[in-house]
């Protein structure tokens, strides 16, 4: 991912509009301080967001601290977080500012503590990363195993219905749509789940099983069933999906354009 997604987040900014919101609805005043206002940095307000009684069952220190102590083990996870705010602010109209998909979207807070769970995952408390894995996929539909890789400035748009296998790798600036599932095929061993590209765009409801590969640029139809490898800068669709060909659009993830031909996605 390159730094082009820092050009515009602002944390001072943020909490500048976080504090008017308060004044503009009184009753999100008590979040809004104890999340973003009332916190002196962007580390401070995610690790706030992510160990809130919103979406733990119990809330207590040892979850905080475990939270906070994720992301101070691990730099990469607040500056993620940023290209993951930036990622959504210019791919989805629906978007005002960096205040709404913080507090409200799913698929921006599950991917967050997914990479929490990554986090634990990857030094040994496993346990603790399943019990993350577990909340997310209870509250938001999103069930990404905390040993998957995926990268940074990713767009999960609405969110509901997402499956990310054990050993799924998902390249930087990838946009998926609600319902998409990154599966195996059976009972196999090993890398057993699939790889996708830089700059793809994973259509509505589109199943890829396997250890295969969907190459950097490509598209995948809403609805389609993936089965092989499909080649970079191409547009698979169907079921079983097929190769329909290259695409022009270099990085389809950005202009999120779902139409192509007379084939719409």
């Amino acid at each position: 991912m390159t730094q082009e997604y820092h050009k515009h987040f602002d944390w001072e900014a943020l909490r500048e509009e976080a504090a008017r919101t308060a004044g503009e609805e009184p009753f999100l005043a008590a979040l809004l301080e104890s999340t973003i206002a009332g916190r002196n940095s962007f580390a401070e307000a995610l690790a706030a967001l992510l160990s809130g009684q919103c979406i733990f069952i119990h809330e207590n220190a040892d979850l905080a601290r475990a939270v906070r102590q994720a992301i101070e083990a691990d730099g990469a996870i607040v500056d993620d977080a940023v290209c993951d705010l930036e990622a959504i602010v210019e791919k989805d109209p629906a978007t005002n500012s960096y205040l709404e998909p913080f507090l409200f979207y799913k698929g921006f807070i599950s991917l967050e503590l997914y990479r929490i769970g990554r986090q634990l995952w990857t030094s040994g408390r496993r346990m603790a990363a399943y019990y993350i894995q577990s909340r997310s996929s209870q509250l938001f539909g999103v069930d990404i195993h905390p040993a998957a890789q995926i990268g940074r400035g990713i767009f999960i748009d609405h969110a509901t219905g997402i499956v990310v296998g054990e050993t799924a790798v998902v390249g930087d600036n990838v946009s998926i749509l609600h319902g998409v599932t990154l599966g195996g095929t059976g009972k196999e061993t090993g890398k057993r789940h699939p790889t996708i590209g830089r700059n793809c765009l994973l259509g509505a409801h589109a199943t890829v099983l396997g250890n295969i590969t969907v190459g950097e640029g490509s598209v995948i139809g809403a609805g389609s069933v993936v089965l092989h490898s499909v080649p970079p800068h191409s547009l698979a669709a169907g079921v079983p999906a097929v190769n329909k060909g290259r695409i022009s659009i270099t990085e389809p993830s950005n202009s999120m354009d779902q139409i192509f031909d007379d084939y719409v996605i």
